[in-house]
């Protein structure tokens, strides 16, 4: 199985990129893993945040293969705990699944038609964090999970 975490814009802040490298770096050791940067939507001051859902939502779509499980971070999604979290990938890996997708959406959220076409909704907090923060989060939860799945002593450490 391979993982694709799909993003919008990149980020900004070298400290940040850097938090992020690491996670991904250690994720390769487990899983196929790559990342999705999505660009930035342009000529957007006078669209709404409808229009510019539904261009961020068509642009994310246009990556999505029919076989691949799409998973959605957003906030109205299930919550879980790292030991959960772990589970559905060992899940996902069970079935076969060739390839596993995480997205987070643009700063309105996701679209109508990436909400249908989801196969799961998964929400990291119920807090709100910044696009940029939350890919660390994520890629060190996801990180997590594998060293759960190989009994490693990083969850408990």
């Amino acid at each position: 199985m391979k993982i694709l975490f799909l993003q919008h814009g990149k980020t900004s802040d070298a400290h940040v990129q850097a938090l992020e490298q690491l996670y991904y770096n250690r994720l390769r050791h487990y899983i196929s893993f790559e990342t999705g940067v999505l660009p930035d939507l342009k000529n957007t001051r006078s669209s709404s945040e409808k229009q510019i859902m539904q261009r961020e939502g068509d642009q994310l779509l246009q990556q999505i293969d029919n076989s691949d499980w799409l998973v959605l971070l957003d906030e109205k999604g299930k919550e879980m705990d790292s030991p959960a979290f772990a589970q559905l990938l060992q899940k996902c890996m069970n079935q076969g699944l060739r390839r596993l997708v995480f997205a987070v959406g643009g700063p309105y959220g996701f679209a109508p038609e990436v909400h249908q076409r989801a196969n799961e909704k998964l929400s990291l907090s119920r807090m709100t964090f910044s696009h940029q923060i939350i890919r660390c989060i994520f890629a060190e939860q996801l990180y997590r999970a594998f060293t759960i799945l190989h009994n490693e002593p990083y969850h408990h450490a």
